[in-house]
């Protein structure tokens, strides 16, 4: 049974699971549930008691992976989701819905532990220069490669955001010249709603839960405080936008056809988007993540949008 393809429609009441503080990652909607994006029936509930049942002596990581086998539950690169499952199991387990076996033993957790990223020493004096005296630029992609911890220190030491370990798919850009760092930019998986967004591209609910892997979300930009070169930061951002699709396709085994970034406008006035062409779709609501009130609790940020391809559009609102 392929993932957001249930084998059922549920007709149970929301009573079953109904969403708690804690669980609400289990949601239901119209008598179907969902968790991460994907429909669970009760034909799909049946199913997952079923196979702990089958597999009494299976360890909780074994049935998740059990579970995205028989579901064919993968991430576009093929890689089984299987840490996604675990969490659906355990999220029914503690709801009364799914007796889960207990627990074997409790892994190390790095990122419970994380620590910030270690500085690391690099030449801070004055770059002022023409950008076509710094050609050719090096435009590298360093995430799990020795250059990562250098990414990491620089957004840690010089962006006002800092640095904070991305979740799901993400990639990092190093650029260089002349054997020195000039700038970082992270990408990483786009927020689910955002209004001004889903309006401009006009997907339906579906289609934006079926493909929002298909954009990349600028997450960090930092060009140098030492770095003063004209147009730079536009230049990079065009150079970039001609090769993620390319580079998201050989990490994740998918294409991105849409980017977008948010901006302070306290802050900056989006200048070199604005330069490299990026659109402008509206602003946010300043709910910040997940809404949790439906007050304004965070700054309100502009959105800006780029898309990668002429037919994004169709691609995304399929």
């Amino acid at each position: 049974m392929a993932p957001g393809q249930p084998g059922g429609v549920a007709k149970k009441s929301r009573g079953a699971l109904r969403s708690s503080a804690p669980f609400a990652t289990v949601a239901a909607v119209d008598g179907v549930f969902t968790y991460r994006g994907r429909l669970i029936t009760d034909r799909d509930l049946a199913g997952l008691r079923a196979l702990v049942a089958q597999h009494p002596t299976a360890s909780r990581r074994a049935l998740s992976r059990l579970l995205c086998e028989a579901w064919d539950w993968r991430q576009p690169n093929g890689v089984l989701r299987d840490m996604v499952a675990r969490g659906l199991m355990l999220a029914l387990h503690r709801r009364g819905a799914l007796a889960l076996p207990p627990r074997r033993l409790t892994p190390h957790n790095p990122l419970a532990v994380r620590q910030p990223p270690r500085p690391i020493g690099v030449d801070t004096g004055p770059l002022r220069a023409r950008l076509a005296e710094l050609r050719p630029l090096e435009i590298r992609l360093v995430r799990r490669t020795p250059a990562e911890p250098l990414f990491n220190a620089l957004l840690a030491a010089y962006h006002y955001c800092g640095y904070t370990q991305p979740v799901g798919e993400h990639l990092k850009y190093l650029v260089s010249a002349q054997g020195r760092p000039l700038a970082c930019l992270a990408w990483a998986s786009a927020p689910r709603h955002l209004g001004p967004r889903d309006r401009f591209i006009g997907w339906a609910p579906a289609a934006r839960r079926r493909n929002l892997s298909l954009l990349a979300y600028n997450t960090r930009y930092l060009i140098l405080p030492w770095v003063e070169v004209p147009h730079l930061a536009s230049h990079l951002l065009g150079r970039v936008a001609r090769i993620i699709a390319r580079d998201w396709q050989q990490v994740y085994g998918h294409p991105v056809y849409f980017l977008e970034t948010f901006v302070d406008p306290a802050r900056f006035r989006g200048t070199c988007y604005r330069a490299a062409n990026w659109i402008s779709l509206g602003f946010t609501t300043g709910r910040g993540h997940n809404a949790p009130t439906k007050q304004p609790r965070v700054p309100i940020k502009e959105i800006l949008g780029y898309p990668l391809t002429p037919r994004w559009r169709e691609r995304l609102a399929t």
